[in-house]
């Protein structure tokens, strides 16, 4: 079940809104968020819903191991932590990484081993990169004694099931939301700022990255050399849009809905096309991930306070790890590499007298971000190389031109992602909502904002009921 489907907009929200403002205490109220999270999760299949319980119920009984033990970093604190962190990296490994070894393993060795039957067999469960790095962030914390260990099982099995955020996050660091699996408020105001932020998600997703997703998939199915220089630059750009529009509005999706049951999720995405660095830009992306792999890998690692040589090496180690995270895929792997080499390009002054000029500073980062994505999207290396030659050489009679996939429609929307893609727009809306004279805010606020998130929503319905193209990128992670 996705967000953006007529099923959960007008059958399961509402209901599960109904029953959790009915239920009396915050015992049943937990209770219910947890019922309707198992029924989220096995809309697709119950297969793997044993899996996610198992797996909350394994740590849950780490963590209270771990808070009977006194004392600091003791021999046995450490043991259990190992020995829980190792647990969740081998259910990870084994769903998701086994199959790649053996392939791998198999290329090595000129096939004599490799993949067997029941290798093949397994299959990914659902938001498994999730709900793994939300178990090994509740062990480390309790661990660090950042947070204390939940004593009921039910809110340790809601923080690992919450359904807006299981199968695709934001990634939820246990100590930010800790108080919140016990005690929450739910205000109107904070309610009706949870409703927009919603529609104003569900919008990004359907009307502008549904729309470039469709032409960006029809020019990737078509070999490299058939495609035109200019629709090659198109669609990449398009990707480059798609996938932000596609994973900031699930963020914005996951993080409205949160706040209508009275959890505040932190912002996941801060318009990082707009960043004049690497390094800044992974403060503006996928920004829950960035932090858990600066909090749980790098710092241990010694972060930046071991020599510069370790620093370089730390950095490398976060990203290749971060691409692998991704999808157990070499191509994942370079994409991951590529910010990691550059953030230590950065590092290092290489890139300083390049990145004087403003202007030059933002053709960096979209360059390097956009050469990044044509691995992250692409299904093979032979592929990506392909394509990067199509943006440099022009197919001699390429079979697909530009208006053979490009529409006046997908134009429009291209264009309308571009600004918004940035915080112009949002941050003059913002100041004649809330700095400016009275009667813009009343005009704004009174009357356009509300009818302005009621087109929104209408327009993304429509688009939906019409079955249009409509997946969600982060599923597959």
């Amino acid at each position: 079940m996705v967000f953006s489907s007529e099923v959960f907009l007008f059958a399961f929200l509402p209901a599960v809104l109904a029953l959790y403002f009915l239920a009396p205490g915050a015992l049943l109220k937990n209770v219910v968020l947890v019922a309707a999270s198992i029924v989220f999760y096995a809309w697709g299949g119950t297969m793997y819903v044993p899996l996610v319980l198992g797996s909350a119920l394994v740590n849950y009984a780490f963590g209270l191991a771990l808070s009977q033990l006194s004392g600091g970093a003791t021999r046995e604190r450490r043991l259990v932590v190992a020995g829980a962190v190792a647990f969740d990296l081998a259910v990870l490994a084994w769903f998701k990484y086994a199959g790649f070894f053996a392939d791998n393993l198999s290329f090595i060795t000129g096939g004599q081993i490799g993949r067997s039957v029941a290798l093949s067999q397994i299959y990914l469960p659902l938001g498994i990169s999730f709900f793994t790095f939300h178990a090994i962030s509740y062990i480390v914390d309790v661990y660090r004694r950042t947070s204390e260990a939940r004593k009921n099982p039910l809110e340790v099995v809601l923080y690992f099931v919450f359904f807006p955020q299981l199968i695709a996050g934001p990634i939820i660091r246990y100590k930010d939301v800790a108080a919140q699996l016990a005690r929450r408020v739910v205000t109107l105001d904070g309610f009706a700022w949870g409703a927009r932020r919603f529609v104003v998600g569900l919008g990004k997703k359907v009307l502008i990255a549904n729309t470039l997703g469709a032409c960006v998939d029809h020019v990737f199915r078509t070999p490299p050399a058939d495609v035109s220089r200019p629709l090659a630059w198109f669609a990449l750009a398009a990707y480059t849009l798609q996938i932000y529009f596609d994973f900031s509005g699930y963020s914005d999706m996951a993080i409205g809905m949160a706040r209508m049951f009275g959890f505040r999720f932190l912002e996941n995405f801060n318009f990082p096309y707009v960043a004049t660095s690497i390094r800044e830009f992974w403060g503006r992306w996928h920004i829950s991930l960035s932090r858990w792999f600066r909090d749980y890998l790098y710092v241990p690692l010694g972060g930046n306070r071991v020599s510069a040589w370790r620093v370089y090496l730390n950095l490398v180690i976060v990203f290749f790890l971060c691409g692998l995270w991704h999808g157990a895929k070499w191509t994942f792997v370079v994409w991951g590499l590529i910010h990691g080499l550059f953030l230590v390009l950065e590092r290092v002054g290489a890139l300083r007298r390049i990145t004087v000029l403003p202007v030059v500073r933002h053709v960096y980062v979209l360059g390097v971000v956009m050469f990044a994505w044509v691995f992250f999207r692409a299904d093979s290396f032979a592929y990506a190389l392909g394509y990067l030659r199509a943006l440099v050489l022009q197919a001699p009679a390429p079979h697909l031109g530009f208006w053979g996939a490009v529409d006046h429609e997908t134009l429009l929307v291209f264009a309308l992602g571009c600004v918004l893609a940035t915080p112009l727009l949002a941050r003059r809306v913002e100041a004649a909502l809330r700095e400016s004279a009275w009667w813009p805010r009343i005009a704004l606020g009174a009357g356009a904002l509300p009818a302005g998130l009621a087109l929104i929503f209408v327009a993304s319905v429509a688009k939906l009921t019409a079955g249009t193209y409509n997946p969600f990128i982060y599923f597959r992670f």
